[in-house]
């Protein structure tokens, strides 16, 4: 496949558990998730889509950088699908806080996102430094996603 196909490719998967967590997301955010009680520190909701589509396009870059080394390297291929599997986890959250409307439910889903995210660090790394460094923005936000979820949680 040529490089710039994995790219392209590379960076519209990344932009998926976006696209299917707005549709859960989009209505939920202008009912639901404006009565509920939310910390001082929460951003504005306008922060959110442009902050995500910067790391989903970082994400892009990053999974690009480790499937040009090939999938048929064990290493690479392993990495790829603990990748792919945090990805669904990042859709998933969106579908189980925003659809489902459950606080508890999200946090027990980022938290496991955030594992997710630190073994992919720890494995691209090994296969392109550059990949696991661009992964830290994205491990730094769920973070203060995965704060901003608990005190949401303790407010109401």
């Amino acid at each position: 496949m040529h490089g710039f196909f994995k790219l392209i490719l590379s960076i519209f998967i990344c932009f998926l558990p976006g696209i299917i967590g707005s549709v859960f997301s989009y209505e939920s955010v202008n009912t639901w998730y404006n009565t509920i009680n939310k910390p001082a520190f929460n951003p504005p909701d306008y922060i959110f889509a442009p902050a995500w589509a910067v790391l989903y396009f970082i994400m892009g870059i990053s999974l690009f950088l480790i499937w040009k080394e090939g999938l048929q390297n064990k290493n690479v291929r392993s990495a790829f699908i603990i990748f792919i599997i945090q990805l669904l986890f990042n859709g998933i959250w969106s579908v189980i806080f925003f659809g489902l409307q459950s606080i508890t439910g999200g946090f027990i889903v980022i938290m496991l996102l955030l594992v997710l995210i630190f073994l992919c660090i720890i494995r691209f790394k090994k296969i392109s430094p550059l990949s696991g460094y661009l992964l830290v923005p994205y491990f730094l936000w769920v973070v203060f996603a995965a704060i901003l979820n608990v005190f949401i949680f303790i407010l109401n």
